[in-house]
């Protein structure tokens, strides 16, 4: 079973929050794959189904972004389950201009503390992950202090980029569905 887990905070103060684009895709996977609702499920929302011929299975954990490793401890005692090949990250990332993304196979965390936490639960860096760019476009826009930005309401003319990338993006996570990392990374991961 392929599990992707869409990054961001639990509560409507946080639903339109950069911190929270790693959710806003997996809704819209969810929503383009015909998943059933969502359900809770341990630590988290999820819905699963078909893709193509593969078992998929989309996780929102509902802990805050910074305890999202936690979401994985099921998957962790399936025989056979593996990391590098079966789980995809999804988060936001402050390096990237909004408007782009990354996919890769592996890496650091960066910073990020969504990733810290799943590379702790992990006990690896060796798990793809797609960042989502939230860094403004618009140099007037300070980033300033880090937490106060990711938690604050993405504006509206950045949220369309974001969102105009959906195609893309689902097209990129269907490729590392149906043939893998390597060749998602190759074909589409910028």
């Amino acid at each position: 079973m392929k599990v992707i887990v869409g990054l961001g905070n639990p509560g409507r103060e946080y639903e339109a929050t950069r911190h929270n684009v790693g959710w806003w895709l997996v809704d819209e996977l969810a929503q383009r794959w015909h998943f059933e609702p969502w359900r809770k499920d341990g630590d988290a929302v999820s819905t699963s189904g078909l893709v193509g011929t593969k078992k998929v299975k989309l996780v929102k954990p509902q802990t805050y972004v910074n305890r999202s490793g936690e979401v994985l401890r099921p998957y962790l005692k399936r025989e056979g389950w593996r990391a590098a090949e079966d789980l995809l990250v999804i988060v936001d990332e402050v390096a990237v201009p909004v408007g782009e993304y990354r996919l890769r196979a592996a890496g650091s965390p960066g910073g990020h503390n969504g990733l810290k936490s799943v590379e702790a639960h992990l006990k690896s860096p060796a798990y793809p992950r797609l960042r989502i760019g939230i860094k403004p476009v618009d140099e007037r826009r300070q980033i300033g202090d880090l937490a106060d930005f990711v938690l604050h309401t993405m504006p509206r003319d950045e949220r369309v980029l974001v969102e105009e990338q959906y195609d893309r993006l689902c097209k990129a996570v269907e490729l590392w569905i149906a043939d893998g990392t390597e060749k998602a990374v190759s074909t589409m991961g910028r």
